[in-house]
């Protein structure tokens, strides 16, 4: 029996419009053969040896994020910081629908994530880009930064499914990032959650039934269940419940 989804590579594309970048992109390429390259003509030649998809463009490179935006889950910019972000501008729609902007600065010494770091994903391609150039992560997401949940993507790659209120996940959110105690509460899914490679913040406490938790002293709970909650438990608890839902386990 499973509990998890199978999981989809991202779309992925290397952008570079620089002699220097083209370089990197085309040494990154070699272990991200199933991204595809975004170059400036001029540099076409860089790529020649790798097996990866390559589009050579004439025009400006603006005429192109629309296309990147619209085509790919991850773009990794081989571009100046300042120069993404006025490209991607005009492009942008909400953290649920964009893509994942990473840039890799000119020296290739830092993978800085701008664009949907957290739930589009670019936290943590920036960390495996950095790994395999070498370079250092650039993180500012809270929870990220802090090693602790991520209350809106929590047990993604297991396929739970985030239910409550926006509010909800906002309020609980902060509670997380500012210490503040959790009860954290499983009864269904897989134990396989928490995937950093840090301990449990000891912040976080937790128990295998909702009726075990002491709420008055807790400043949220995050519960991973089947169970049907009732509009009473989520008005007692206002703003303060998240809920999971994992999967059903198939045979």
């Amino acid at each position: 029996m499973s509990d998890t989804n199978p999981i989809t590579e991202p779309r992925l594309c290397l952008v570079a419009i620089t002699k220097h970048g083209a370089a990197q992109a085309a040494r990154l390429a070699l272990d991200l053969p199933q991204a595809d390259i975004c170059t400036s003509s001029k540099f076409a030649a860089a790529f020649a040896g790798v097996p990866n998809q390559v589009k050579a463009y004439d025009g400006a490179l603006r005429d192109e994020i629309g296309p990147l935006f619209a085509g790919y889950d991850q773009i990794v910019f081989f571009v100046s910081l300042g120069a993404v972000v006025r490209l991607i501008a005009p492009h942008l729609r909400s953290k649920d629908e964009d893509p994942g902007v990473i840039v890799v600065d000119d020296a290739g010494q830092y993978v800085i994530p701008v664009l949907s770091g957290h739930v589009g994903g670019a936290n943590e391609w920036s960390e495996r880009v950095a790994d395999l150039i070498g370079a250092s992560p650039v993180l500012t997401t809270a929870s990220d930064v802090g090693r602790t949940i991520p209350v809106d993507i929590l047990g993604r790659h297991l396929g739970w499914r985030v239910e409550a209120p926006k509010i909800n996940v906002t309020r609980v959110s902060a509670h997380v990032v500012n210490g503040e105690p959790i009860a954290f509460v499983q009864e269904a899914g897989s134990p396989d959650w928490w995937t950093r490679p840090t301990p449990l913040p000891d912040t976080i406490h937790k128990f295998a039934r909702f009726d075990e938790v002491p709420l008055d002293r807790y400043a949220a709970v995050l519960w991973v269940t089947h169970e049907d909650v009732p509009a009473g438990r989520w008005d007692a608890l206002k703003e303060r419940l998240v809920v999971y839902r994992p999967p059903l386990e198939t045979a």
